[in-house]
């Protein structure tokens, strides 16, 4: 899981980077070009991530091992 985590922070920097750069404005077009469309793929796949950690977080698990998901407009009663 720590690699995970580091690859997740690793992307977050690299964006941040990126979007640094982009609001300077001293990059040339092409270059900035080529980074913004590297940061739309690193947000997307970041994004993904939290969706799929959001996922793993919104079960719950029984004391008899059965698991359900949280119903997302009311988090305090579990989907049947």
């Amino acid at each position: 899981m720590a690699s995970e985590k580091n690859n997740f922070e690793q992307q977050l920097n690299e964006l941040e980077q990126i979007v640094t750069s982009l609001e300077n404005g001293n990059v040339p077009l092409e270059d900035a070009l080529k980074q913004f469309q590297e940061g739309v793929k690193i947000s997307r796949n970041l994004d993904k991530k939290l969706t799929e950690a959001e996922e793993t977080i919104a079960k719950l698990i029984d004391s008899d091992g059965t698991e359900h998901s949280l119903d997302p407009t009311n988090a305090s009663a579990p989907e049947e």
